[in-house]
């Protein structure tokens, strides 16, 4: 997760200070940082949570940002940060949390090469502006009811941030607690947002821990010398002047813990991670596509059509014995046309073949001109006719040709003994031996596909995905009405031959693009469908509404009319039913 996780405090001598706060590196940090060879300074944190493995490490290549009055970094100077007071004994002040040239830590997560870095500050100066202002409204402006708990603020140019104050519990400071918050910054709003449960959780856990440790030393401390007492006594003494102007006791002090820091380093490390790796984002879709619809309705009448077949069976056996002639001769009524006309109401489901790969491979196995035939007439609505002994072939054939066009439009018999009027479907697989007739053969909305056993190899040697499986037969595309090569031809199809002979895209880009095409020209034909069947404009508008589509041209028109039967109920009957303003009517000029 690209944010900043960081832990403050309200110091009473200089207000809002940052503590320790730890970021994500994606980069590669530079020569010999993490190393932790001859580093020598503290003691190297080993823990396995959440995926990382948490070697933290002293980064020896940069010290502790704020640690001298002399360093580059963005951090405070020296003078504005609190000093350890030897009664204390060996530390920091309430202001710091790693001693003056501490160089921080860093933790490497194995599985995504990212490193967790730790230090006071950030060195970036940029992120040490975001993390001061973050700071500071987190501490003062930016408070919840009641200053402990938590709250969101932030805007686009400084980020936003999740804040949990909280109080530690501290036997000299003014009121026996001292404020601290825990902050994570990001610029991604939504995200942040939709992590606040798991970022509550979590931050809340760590501020228990941090509690628990402080009220231990804090019942002690008065246990042993009650404060209370004492200042009842010093009454009159100003507090500040009591203290001889010493700041807060470091929190490493007050919760007696010298590996908090490190700990801490693990804690953000882990909570950056997790909160990273449990939010992924998805493609969310929008309005179902004319496909969809028309899938859906189909599956609709398939289970309609199933319900009503069981339903007359139990009534039929219900009956008796004497009606058993009917029953059975409606089965036999039934049977042949569920074969046989499978793809009207959505039944077939297309075998998983490998004989055809793609388009593109069909394109390579029948050549170019004779592809391009039989992708006009599949385009066209005409009648797809497939003759060969091999029925996989078949099956595979249609199962490619149909991604050409919309699911409504798509009406298959994939292997018949007789031939099928066009009516009925516009993909037909034949046996070789099933005669076709003689005005289909010459007809202009016809094409046939003759599978022949080769005598030699028709396909090259190289070249085409596939070929073994195809390398016996030989294909011949015949029609009524050849299409001439110099022919304009759809659109479409000159869309969908430019990116089938474009080699730099791969075959799955190839099917987007086809999917994308199929959808604009859906889109054209509701238009059209809108404007011919529902507000019945007059030809002279179509005529100029073909242009501004950019489908005036012959074949253009016959493909929408024919797409046009592949539209759904469900939006046609959405179009008829919408009641038409008497102003659109009118033609504008």
């Amino acid at each position: 997760m690209n944010a900043i996780v960081a832990l403050c405090h309200f110091c009473e001598l200089h207000g809002p200070r940052t503590l320790f706060c730890t970021e994500v590196l994606h980069a590669p940090l530079p020569q010999g940082a993490g190393s932790g060879d001859g580093a020598g300074r503290g003691e190297p944190v080993d823990e396995e949570e959440g995926g990382i493995q948490m070697s933290s490490r002293i980064r020896a290549h940069s010290p502790a940002e704020g640690a001298s009055a002399e360093s580059s970094s963005p951090g405070p100077k020296k003078s504005d940060m609190c000093e350890a007071s030897v009664s204390w004994g060996p530390g920091v002040g309430g202001c710091r949390s790693l001693a003056a040239g501490h160089p921080g830590y860093i933790s490497h997560d194995k599985e995504t090469s990212i490193k967790y870095v730790s230090h006071q500050h950030p060195n970036h100066p940029q992120l040490f502006s975001i993390v001061r202002q973050a700071c500071v409204r987190s501490l003062s402006c930016e408070v919840c009811p009641g200053r402990e708990g938590p709250i969101f603020f932030g805007d686009e140019q400084h980020g936003f941030v999740f804040s949990h104050t909280f109080f530690i519990k501290d036997s000299l400071a003014r009121g026996f607690q001292r404020w601290y918050s825990i902050i994570a910054i990001m610029m991604d709003r939504i995200y942040l947002i939709n992590s606040w449960p798991f970022l509550l959780g979590k931050v809340r856990g760590i501020i228990d821990e941090l509690q628990g440790k402080a009220l231990k030393v804090f019942e002690a401390e008065q246990f042993g010398c009650p404060q209370r007492a004492q200042r009842m006594n010093t009454a009159f003494t100003p507090f500040l002047h009591q203290r001889n102007g010493n700041a807060a006791r470091s929190l490493t002090s007050l919760t007696n813990d010298d590996s908090l820091w490190a700990c801490l380093h693990t804690s953000f490390a882990w909570l950056l991670k997790a909160c990273g790796s449990r939010l992924t984002e998805k493609l969310l879709e929008g309005a179902p596509t004319e496909d969809t619809l028309v899938q859906m309705e189909q599956l609709a009448e398939l289970e309609e059509e199933s319900e009503s077949w069981d339903n007359s069976e139990a009534e039929e056996e219900e009956k008796g014995p004497a009606l058993s002639e009917g029953a059975e001769g409606r089965e036999l009524t039934k049977c042949p046309a569920e074969s046989s006309l499978l793809s009207d109401c959505g039944a077939w489901q297309p075998r998983k073949l490998s004989v055809f790969k793609s388009l593109r491979h069909m394109r390579q196995v029948l050549g170019a001109p004779s592809f391009r035939t039989l992708a006009w007439h599949v385009l066209m609505g005409n009648q797809v006719i497939w003759k060969s002994r091999d029925s996989d072939l078949v099956h595979s054939a249609f199962e490619v040709l149909r991604t050409m066009l919309p699911v409504g439009c798509v009406r298959v018999i994939p292997y018949s003994s007789q031939y099928e009027e066009a009516y009925r479907c516009n993909f037909l697989g034949l046996s070789p031996n099933v005669q076709i007739p003689p005005h289909v053969l010459a007809s202009e909305f016809a094409v046939v596909v003759e599978v022949h056993t080769a005598t030699r190899s028709s396909l090259p040697a190289v070249g085409c995905e596939g070929e073994q499986p195809l390398s016996k037969y030989e294909f011949v595309v015949t029609s009524g009405s050849p299409v001439a090569a110099d022919r304009v031809g759809p659109t479409i199809l000159n869309k969908m031959e430019a990116a089938l002979t474009n080699q730099n895209l791969s075959v799955d880009v190839v099917d987007q693009c086809l999917v994308c095409l199929k959808e604009e020209w859906m889109n054209k034909v509701k238009v059209l469908f809108k404007f011919t069947k529902v507000d019945s404009r007059p030809k002279e508008d179509t005529q100029k509404l073909l242009s501004i589509l950019g489908a005036s041209e012959e074949d253009n028109v016959k493909l929408l009319k024919f797409w046009m039967t592949g539209l759904s109920k469900t939006y046609k009957s959405h179009l008829m039913s919408t009641v038409r303003s008497p102003t659109a009517l009118e033609p504008r000029n």
